[in-house]
């Protein structure tokens, strides 16, 4: 961003010219993964003609449903988020009366359309680098295969590896960890970095634009190195047993569950109830401003976009 290079004319042309030709902004880098998995996924389609099911042909896609992810998870041994035996569940508001406050969830496990889950807490460690009253938070794992291509196109090294990792440390009073802090982390240790924010780029209106001179900047805020509700370091840490417990169960699940998808990103949690497990997969996935190796993702990009190109019909 223009201010970060030290303002002036020459520096606002060439961040215009890195955002038009090589955007690294988290929401660019966003919109690249997103497109390919929207364009592998329609060139890798099976069997699916005209009169098929919209649903149909799609493999390792399939796993996007939140459903068919925890249920194929159960199935293999992978360590998802525990799903509640009960045909349903009935919630009544403690003081309505005459038939009004009532709800009925026909659980997944029965044919329903709702996943019947407990509601789990932050494992100690992760719970003293939030507030009181923060939500359960997750490290969101980005993940790269290199199986959904043909076997002469993978190169060597690994099938499948962690290449980012973020911690999403929840504010306080909220409900889920979309509203946090995005702490890097190390891959490879666990050590917890900078953090920062995307929430400024949801602001709407024209006060927040900063084209018309409001409060949003263009440029990252300044690292975030302490949870802001608390004012303890959350930069510095590191998360016990890592690698094993956060990184690699991330790497097993996608060689296991969708090793054809080229990127996952995976809601793991460190929970008290329950240890380390996944909670979700997505596949158009974000970044969430972790850092990773550019040059090695540029080239894992061109691998896939080439073969895309090669057996395309659109």
């Amino acid at each position: 961003a223009p201010r970060r290079q030290g303002g002036g004319a020459a520096a606002v042309a060439a961040a215009y010219r890195e955002q038009l030709w090589a955007p690294r902004d988290w929401f660019s880098l966003w919109r690249t993964n997103s497109r390919l998995a929207a364009w592998h996924s329609l060139c890798t389609r099976e069997g699916a003609g005209p009169a098929e099911p919209f649903d149909a042909g799609w493999h390792d896609y399939g796993m996007e449903n939140k459903w068919a992810f925890l249920e194929k998870g159960r199935k293999l041994g992978v360590a998802v988020s525990p799903v509640l035996d009960a045909p349903a569940l009935c919630v009544k508001h403690k003081n309505e009366e005459g038939g009004l406050g009532i709800h009925f969830f026909k659980n997944a496990l029965a044919g329903g359309d709702w996943i019947l889950q407990e509601v789990m807490t932050n494992e100690p460690f992760v719970a003293k680098l939030l507030p009181e009253r923060a939500p359960l938070s997750t490290f969101r794992v980005m993940t790269a295969s290199r199986l959904g291509l043909p076997k002469d196109r993978r190169g060597g090294g690994p099938g499948v590896e962690a290449v980012a990792c973020v911690f999403r440390a929840g504010r306080a009073g909220a409900a889920t960890d979309h509203d946090s802090i995005l702490f890097d982390v190390d891959v490879e240790t666990g050590a917890i970095g900078r953090g920062t924010t995307n929430m400024q780029w949801y602001r709407l209106g024209a006060t927040n634009c900063a084209l018309l001179g409001g409060r949003v900047r263009w440029a990252p805020p300044p690292p975030i190195l302490e949870h802001p509700d608390t004012g303890r370091a959350v930069t510095g840490a590191t998360v016990p047993g890592f690698r094993e417990r956060v990184a690699k169960l991330a790497e097993d699940a996608h060689a296991k569950l969708l090793p054809r998808v080229p990127m996952a990103g995976w809601d793991v949690v460190l929970s008290a109830e329950h240890g380390a497990c996944l909670l979700e997969v997505n596949l158009s996935c974000n970044f969430f401003r972790g850092s990773f190796d550019e040059a090695k993702y540029v080239g894992f990009i061109n691998d896939y976009f080439s073969y895309c190109e090669t057996v395309s019909d659109v």
